[in-house]
C-alpha cells in the first residue's frame, strides 16, 4: 500500500468517526497550543527585557555605581543588613570620577524619590516620580525632549529651580496650554518649567511619564536625599572596549575612597545592564526548564487517548483488516495504514494547536507592550511532536492490527 493510498484511508475513518477524531486530537492540541504561546511569551519578555528595559534604564555602555544592588533576587537577611551598612555615595565620589578617570567617558549623578506635584490651576499629582540629576543625565539614558530644553551646567551648578517634566505629568497639569515658562511647585518648592520629554510609555507595568527631572543641587536635592548624598553614579563610555576599561578604573577610584585592602571586598556595587538582566536570565531559564515538563504531560495524556482510540478502531474494523489481508495485503501495509492514521490524527491536533497558540500570542501583544511574536521553530517542534506522538501512540494498535489472522478476522461480526 502506497503512502498516498494510506492517507487517503486514514482522513476516511478520520472523518466517518468526527468525534472520536476530535477527543483523540484534544491532548495534542493542548500541548501544542501551550507550547507555542510559551515559547513566543518567553521570548517577547526576553526581548522586552533586553531592548527596553536596557536601553531605558540602564542604556547603552554605561556602568551603574550603586550603595546596594538594583535587583535583589532573594538575598539573605545577613546580606541585607551588610549592604544597609556601606556608606552613601557622594557627589564628592562623582567628582572623584570626572576627575581621574582617563578613560574617555561622561559622568553624571541621579537620586530619586516620590513626591507631589501642584501645577498653576491647583492640579495636584500625587506619587510623582522625582529625579534631582546632573544634566548628562538625559544623553546616557537617551531621553529626548517633545518641547523646551534641558538643563544646563550653570543651572546645576547654582542650584536653578528649574525643572523638565514627563510627557504625562505635562499634559495633567497644563492639558492643551504650553507649559514652558510656567512655574509648578515641588512638595510646595516653586520650579520652573524649561522643557517636556518625549512620551516614554510604561515599563513593567510603570509609567515612565509621570515625573519631573530637576538639576541635582536644585531644591529637589533636599527632598530625596540628605545633603551632599547622591543614590547613583553614572559613568557611559564612548564603546564596550572603553567600557571595560572605565569599569575597571572606577572600581580602583572607589576602593581607594574607601580605604578597601586588597582583600576586602567592595562596599558599593558596579552594574551594567548585563549585571542586571542575568537575574531575568535566571527566571527565564527556570521557565525554559519547566515548561517542557508541562508540554510533556499533555503530549503523553494526548498519545495515550489517541492509542485507545486507534485500539477501539482497530477493533471495529478487524473484519475489513481480515478482507484487506485476504486479498493480499501484507502486515506492513496494515502497519503503515493504522501508523499513518494514527500520525494524522497526532498532526491535526498540532495544527490546530499551533494555529491557537499564535492567536494566543496576538493578544498577548495585544494588551501588554511585550514584542510576542511565534517563533517558526517553536511551529516546527509543534508539528514535529505532533507527529512523534503520532507515530509512538498508533505503534501498538498497529502491530496488533498486523498480527490478525484473516481467517479469524474475516469471521468477526
Amino acid at each position: 500500500m502506497k503512502y498516498r493510498e494510506a492517507f487517503r484511508l486514514a482522513f476516511s475513518q478520520i472523518r466517518s468517526q468526527k468525534l472520536k477524531s476530535a477527543f483523540a486530537v484534544l491532548g495534542v492540541f493542548v500541548g501544542a497550543t501551550f507550547l507555542v504561546t510559551v515559547v513566543s511569551v518567553i521570548g517577547g519578555l526576553n526581548r522586552y527585557m533586553e531592548e527596553d528595559f536596557g536601553r531605558r534604564i540602564y542604556g547603552l555602555n554605561t556602568v551603574t555605581v550603586r550603595r546596594t544592588p538594583s535587583v535583589q533576587f532573594g538575598p539573605s537577611a545577613s546580606a541585607r543588613r551588610a549592604w544597609r551598612r556601606r556608606p552613601r555615595l557622594t557627589f564628592e565620589d562623582a567628582d572623584a570620577m570626572r576627575d581621574r578617570l582617563d578613560v574617555p567617558v561622561m559622568v553624571g549623578v541621579e537620586s530619586h524619590a516620590g513626591g507631589e506635584v501642584e501645577g498653576p490651576d491647583g492640579t495636584n499629582l500625587g506619587n510623582m516620580w522625582l529625579t534631582a540629576a546632573s544634566p548628562e543625565y538625559f544623553a546616557m539614558r537617551n531621553m529626548e525632549l517633545d518641547m523646551g530644553r534641558t538643563f544646563n551646567q550653570a543651572e546645576d551648578r547654582t542650584g536653578s529651580a528649574v525643572v523638565v517634566l514627563g510627557h504625562d505629568a505635562s499634559e495633567e497639569l497644563f492639558a492643551t496650554r504650553d507649559p514652558i515658562g510656567k512655574t509648578i511647585k515641588i512638595r510646595g518648592v516653586p520650579f520652573r518649567v524649561i522643557g517636556v520629554m518625549e512620551k516614554q510609555g510604561s515599563l513593567l507595568g510603570i509609567s515612565m511619564d509621570n515625573r519631573a527631572i530637576a538639576p541635582a543641587h536644585s531644591p529637589m536635592a533636599r527632598m530625596v536625599n540628605p545633603r551632599g548624598l547622591v543614590d547613583e553614579i553614572v559613568v557611559k563610555a564612548q564603546d564596550e572596549v572603553a567600557m571595560g576599561r572605565a569599569i575597571w578604573e572606577a572600581e580602583a577610584i572607589m576602593r581607594e575612597r574607601r580605604g578597601l585592602r586588597p582583600t576586602e571586598e567592595n562596599n558599593f556595587e558596579l552594574e551594567t545592564a548585563e549585571d542586571s538582566m542575568s537575574f531575568w536570565t535566571r527566571i527565564s531559564q527556570i521557565l525554559y526548564m519547566t515548561f517542557p515538563v508541562l508540554v510533556g504531560i499533555a503530549l503523553v495524556v494526548g498519545g495515550m487517548v489517541i492509542m485507545n482510540i486507534m485500539l477501539v478502531s482497530v477493533t471495529e474494523r478487524t473484519r475489513e483488516i481480515g478482507v484487506r489481508k485476504a486479498i493480499g495485503a501484507r502486515r506492513r501495509d496494515v502497519v503503515r495504514q493504522v501508523l499513518v492514521e494514527s500520525a494524522a490524527l497526532s498532526l491535526l491536533g498540532a495544527a490546530a494547536g499551533i494555529i491557537f497558540g499564535q492567536a494566543g500570542a496576538q493578544v498577548v501583544r495585544a494588551l501588554t507592550p511585550l514584542p510576542v511574536s511565534v517563533a517558526p521553530a517553536a511551529m516546527l517542534g509543534a508539528a514535529a511532536l505532533g507527529v512523534g506522538v503520532g507515530v509512538l501512540a498508533g505503534l501498538y494498535p498497529a502491530v496488533k492490527a498486523s498480527r490478525l489472522d484473516p481467517v479469524v478476522a474475516l469471521r468477526a461480526e
